[in-house]
């Protein structure tokens, strides 16, 4: 089995994200969901099979609470389970862009 973590950076702010909600979802399923914390991070799930999942940030929330205006109200970051080793999934934010990676 496979281990997940995210965590968020807001960019515009040169900090983490405190407060972000996260979902993870396996095709329609949701499978599990925290909050970042003051580290914006969020561990989800202790262990993942093969297969393809989703992450779901409600960026809309996050904004909302940092006086921001945000132009993606949601960021959903789709990847693929292949082998058994940890996926670190991070997401860098701003109010007009995002981006992220497959970490270590």
């Amino acid at each position: 089995m496979s281990s997940l973590s995210t965590h968020v950076l807001d960019t515009a702010l040169g900090r983490p994200a405190a407060g972000v909600p996260v979902e993870l979802y396996r095709g329609d399923v949701l499978e599990a969901s925290g909050t970042t914390d003051a580290d914006g991070r969020v561990a989800l799930v202790p262990a993942l099979g093969p297969g393809t999942y989703r992450l779901r940030f409600d960026v809309t929330t996050y904004a909302e609470s940092t006086g921001q205006d945000i132009f993606f109200p949601e960021v959903s970051v789709t990847f693929t389970v292949a082998d058994e080793r940890h996926y670190h999934v991070p997401l860098l934010l701003s109010p007009f862009a995002f981006s992220t990676y497959r970490g270590s």
